[in-house]
């Protein structure tokens, strides 16, 4: 987190976020749908190519941010499957928009150890499109430092369905031999193999809902939904997201040890009550 304090003015309003902090109890992963760039170009009267453009300053600072902060892997949702249903022009400036964040931001991440990867069918994407990530995808991979993972024509029941697919395919071949089928191997064939489930899930907007995004790995994710549109949103929204991260109390369904112990000596009393 010291890196972060390098680029904070003392005083101010990210410097004392900052200063609340428990470096200890971080989210591992960062998942964030980064939403409202249509709502923000609509309500200035500009087009919807405009909101996109914006929405380009917000992902380099929430990347700058989350690698200084010590993160260890940051995803987003940049394109899904759905969105091909968008006119054609506006499809067309959203490639043209990654392919500039990739040229301008490339230098950036290689300085910061930042490995680039990306998820989804990329088969289906513009050529042009899939060789600048692949050149970034390679160019990064040997890099250590955070994991910044764009999901690219990206549908979490489609992934889903890759994996199940992959899983039949290996049992075809006969390489599944004596393993069972179980969470584990549809993890190991998920597009996000080797990394670790998200802590973490921001949306901007104020929209509640998911999207078809990463529905396997969220199921216990903190989820944090803002009203900023994605456009507007700065470092001082994500650090409010993990402060609030950090209030949360995370059991995975369980009970913290004392909780379970208060509650354990509660049911022989609440059982005699009830025998009454």
């Amino acid at each position: 987190m010291k890196d972060l304090f390098e680029v904070l003015k003392p005083g101010s309003k990210d410097w004392a976020l900052a200063s609340t902090l428990d470096p200890n109890r971080l989210p591992s992963h960062i998942a964030i749908i980064m939403d409202g760039n249509g709502r923000w170009a609509r309500r200035r009267n500009l087009p919807r190519a405009a909101g996109h453009k914006a929405g380009v300053e917000p992902v380099r600072i929430t990347v700058e941010t989350c690698t200084r902060l010590g993160i260890r892997a940051l995803t987003l949702y940049a394109f899904s499957v759905e969105n091909w249903k968008r006119p054609r022009a506006e499809v067309d400036t959203l490639w043209r928009l990654l392919r500039v964040y990739l040229r301008l931001e490339l230098p950036e991440i290689l300085r910061n150890g930042i490995r680039f990867t990306c998820m989804g069918r990329l088969d289906g994407l513009p050529s042009q499109v899939r060789e600048e990530l692949e050149n970034a995808v390679d160019a990064t991979a040997h890099n250590s430092g955070m994991r910044l993972n764009v999901a690219i024509n990206y549908s979490g029941r489609a992934e889903l369905v890759d994996a199940i697919n992959a899983i039949v395919e290996d049992a075809r071949k006969g390489t599944l031999r004596d393993q069972p089928i179980n969470e584990e191997a549809i993890s190991a064939r998920l597009y996000t193999a080797g990394l670790p489930d998200p802590d973490l899930l921001i949306r901007t907007s104020g929209e509640m809902r998911i999207s078809n995004f990463l529905l396997w790995q969220i199921a216990y994710a903190e989820l944090y939904v803002t009203d900023t549109l994605w456009p507007d949103f700065k470092r001082t929204d994500l650090l409010h997201a993990v402060l609030d991260y950090q209030k949360r109390d995370r059991r995975f369904g369980g009970l913290k040890p004392g909780a379970a112990r208060a509650h354990h000596d509660e049911w022989p009393e609440a059982v005699g009550t009830i025998a009454r």
